[in-house]
């Protein structure tokens, strides 16, 4: 699954050019996938984690789950900050 997120991107600066801002919102789209799948898994493992009593590492499995979240809000925010909007306009 994460080859075909990367690929993704991969093709996304193929079909984009060089410092646009359309390239940049592209690449933050895939990124995010990235993100969710990541967040997905860790989510997962977290619960197998707790449902085998392990506390160690449920607790670094919340702070990487915690992380990974923060990493897409962050994400969200550069895109919607000016990206998106100046990417529709080049």
């Amino acid at each position: 699954a994460m080859e075909g997120l990367l690929a993704e991107a991969d093709s996304i600066i193929e079909d984009t050019d060089s410092g646009t801002l359309v390239r940049d919102a592209g690449l933050i789209l895939a990124a995010q996938k990235v993100e969710h799948y990541e967040i997905a898994t860790y989510g997962t493992l977290r619960v197998f984690a707790e449902n085998m009593g392990h506390t160690d590492v449920v607790e670094l499995l919340s702070q990487t789950l915690e992380e990974e979240k923060a990493t897409d809000v962050a994400l969200t925010q550069i895109a919607e900050g000016f990206v998106n909007q100046q990417a529709a306009s080049e």
